[in-house]
């Protein structure tokens, strides 16, 4: 490990970054210094910003990535090495805001059929009826999940940002994770990999939506994100206020919330008769 490359760890470190932050920005360094075959320290803000082109030019990176190797030139310039932003200018692209394709309770309930796994079936349940990101999801662990009648709830430990939360735990993903440990008894994590001492890995939960996906013949585009979308709206369209579903979601900003109001279909009306914070209870799973 290079000198400059622990200084950057360090600095990461001692602000708090997470750990999937600290993993990216290092990434993103080494991609820079692999490219130019040099030490990072002496690079010029012209030659960083030839970089960051030749990713979307000619590696066809999305914006979104290249922002994210800006974000790390700018940490380690700015912050590990003292440069000024007006002397060392680093770029960021104006991303645009698309939309996502959500999917309708009829095409969640054929996505879960669809996933032959009973582990990762029960792992889409989750992020489904909780909201969930993909990386807390498979960084849960069995003490996360609080039973006790006056305090149902899934404990969110280092979510983004590295904020700790709660979200919400229906009784019907309650007594789904209840035959889930009853049949896989897992040790330690919720959603275990194939040995049970390491948790899935969140490429692994991507690829168990894709298939699920396929499987269910759903053309819409999106990752397992998609279901969290699906989370938020869902809850909207039944009626439950955008503070709530701010602060299950772990918004830090109500405005972030605020973009579902835009996806809420006037037809849709949720199923009479459940509870509304019971997604899961809605679909037909059979």
């Amino acid at each position: 490990m290079t000198e400059l490359r622990q200084r950057m760890i360090d600095a990461m470190a001692v602000r708090g970054f997470a750990q999937r932050t600290q993993q990216a920005y290092v990434q993103a360094i080494w991609r820079m210094a692999k490219h130019y075959r040099r030490d990072p320290a002496s690079y010029t803000p012209q030659q960083v910003q030839e970089y960051l082109l030749t990713m979307v030019r000619e590696q066809r990176l999305s914006y979104s990535t290249m922002n994210q190797a800006a974000c790390a030139a700018r940490f380690l310039f700015e912050t590990v090495l003292g440069r000024s932003r007006q002397d060392f200018l680093v770029p960021m692209a104006k991303v645009p805001q698309r939309q996502p394709e959500l999917l309708g309770r009829s095409e969640i309930a054929q996505l879960l059929l669809g996933c032959s796994h009973p582990r990762q079936r029960m792992l889409l349940q989750t992020v489904y009826a909780a909201g969930l990101r993909v990386s807390e999801v498979c960084a849960l662990e069995l003490r996360d999940i609080d039973s006790a009648a006056d305090r149902m709830c899934i404990r969110v430990r280092g979510g983004k940002g590295g904020h700790d939360r709660q979200s919400i735990l229906s009784p019907t993903l309650l007594s789904m994770l209840r035959e889930h440990v009853r049949c896989v008894r897992p040790q330690r994590w919720l959603f275990g990999d194939t040995t049970g001492r390491q948790p899935i890995s969140v490429d692994s939960a991507q690829r168990a939506y894709h298939r699920a996906r396929q499987n269910a013949r759903i053309t819409k585009s999106g990752g397992i994100h998609t279901l969290r979308h699906c989370f938020a709206t869902h809850l909207l369209e039944g009626g439950v206020d955008l503070f709530t579903i701010s602060k299950l979601l772990g918004h830090s900003h109500i405005s972030t919330t605020a973009r579902y109001l835009h996806l809420v279909s006037p037809q849709v009306r949720a199923p009479k008769d459940t509870d509304p914070l019971d997604l899961l209870a809605a679909l037909r799973l059979s």
